[in-house]
């Protein structure tokens, strides 16, 4: 982990480029400013695997490779298996928290949602920043 946790590097994955957006500019009012961002989890892999990050942030609903499905691949790769991953959906179902869980998230954001919401959520994962 980054010393400063303000200067983690952070990998944002959406589909919906307004989402980038909002999550990018939601990270930067509570603080952070290293963000890298993928349109999809195809996109995101190549980018973990190219560059350590310290957090995913990840849009459930995306094709070709759902959030779901990137977040398994992240636990079932050794160098990545640990790296704390933020699951952010439009949807509530308990269905999809339950199999976001067993998956190995390590926490779950219903859109929409504010800087504050953002900031309870990073700091259940990462501690205090």
């Amino acid at each position: 982990m980054t010393a400063n946790k303000k200067d983690m590097s952070i990998l944002i994955v959406d589909d919906y480029k307004t989402m980038l957006r909002i999550i990018r500019n939601l990270l930067n009012e509570v603080g952070f400013k290293n963000i890298d961002e993928a349109i999809d989890g195809v996109t995101a892999l190549d980018s973990l695997r190219s560059k350590k990050y310290d957090l995913i942030i990840s849009d459930w609903n995306m094709e070709p490779m759902t959030g779901l499905e990137l977040l398994k691949t992240v636990r079932a790769d050794a160098t990545l298996t640990k790296l704390p991953f933020i699951m952010v959906t439009a949807e509530s179902k308990t269905e999809n928290v339950v199999a976001a869980k067993q998956a190995g998230v390590n926490n779950y954001i219903v859109k929409p949602f504010n800087a504050a919401t953002l900031r309870s959520k990073l700091t259940s994962v990462i501690g205090e920043f």
